[in-house]
């Protein structure tokens, strides 16, 4: 076991390197692209798994979507994730069900007024 534990070690930083590659958007990586990253990462599994996390995975600190980056060139816009995330949908939700609730409330007091004009 004591001889096959570097290789394990290997094997598990060599996928979980080329997953976080192949997970990682194109336009994320960082100095080549993202092909030859995966090339890189098995063809030299010590060496390509050191140098993607180092040079080749995208920084943690990269500024949100939409917003210029130190090189001036501005990042595309992400959409969100789930509906409840999307503010736009939120608000348009929220505008539908108020449009509903007023057209209830209207229906309800016309009803109320022609109860009343009837009578007993």
């Amino acid at each position: 076991m004591g001889r096959a534990l570097p290789f394990l070690i290997v094997l598990v930083a060599t996928l979980v390197a080329l997953i976080d590659c192949l997970s990682t958007d194109r336009d994320d990586v960082r100095g080549l692209p993202k092909a030859v990253w995966c090339l890189v990462i098995l063809l030299l599994p010590v060496v390509g798994v050191i140098a993607w996390f180092f040079a080749g995975r995208p920084l943690a600190t990269e500024e949100p979507a939409g917003v210029a980056s130190a090189g001036g060139t501005p990042r595309r816009q992400t959409k969100p994730v789930a509906p409840d995330d999307d503010p736009d949908f939120l608000r348009g939700i929220d505008t539908s069900r108020s449009r509903d609730d007023a057209e209830l409330l209207r229906r309800w007091e016309e009803d109320l007024k022609r109860r009343e004009d009837e009578g007993p």
